[in-house]
């Protein structure tokens, strides 16, 4: 399956989020091309600020394979990850990581800063970024658009 194909399903999750009054951000994780796990921003309802997309599939792929190491996993996001996400990913040990939207407040992957370059980072990951951007990017601006709306 295609990079655009598996960002086409991560942004059917972010509607779950959206859905749920949270930020649209949608992710899964696919091994061997295999779904090992999905997930969609919970912080609001969860109350819990770690609770983004790519925790919740990293926690569910580790236990989907029972293993907290998702080597060669490919973890695809609608946005570009923050540093929290980026430091699980790197614990985790993905093989790659895909993303849609740039996120230029606190991407981590290049847009605010760049973990993945720093000359310390003992394991690196493959990423590719701007993946189905545009309609990554026109879905979190039509949830906020409609937030500022309702207020």
């Amino acid at each position: 399956m295609s990079d655009e194909f598996w960002m086409h399903e991560a942004m059917l999750l972010a509607e779950h989020a959206e859905d749920e009054g949270e930020v649209p951000v949608g992710a899964v994780l696919v091994l061997d091309g295999k779904v090992i796990g999905k997930g969609w921003n919970c912080s609001i309802g969860y109350h819990d600020p770690t609770a983004h997309a790519e925790i919740m599939v990293l926690r569910q792929g580790g236990r989907s394979i029972g293993n907290y190491r998702l080597l060669d996993a490919r973890l695809y996001v609608t946005l570009e990850p923050c540093l929290m996400c980026v430091g699980a990913m790197i614990h985790a040990r993905i093989g790659r990581l895909v993303f849609g939207a740039w996120d230029k407040k606190i991407g981590a992957v290049g847009s605010l800063i760049n973990v993945f370059s720093h000359f310390g980072m003992k394991h690196r990951i493959m990423f590719t970024s701007g993946v189905l951007a545009k309609e990554c990017s026109e879905q979190l601006s039509d949830f906020f658009r409609q937030r500022r709306v309702r207020r």
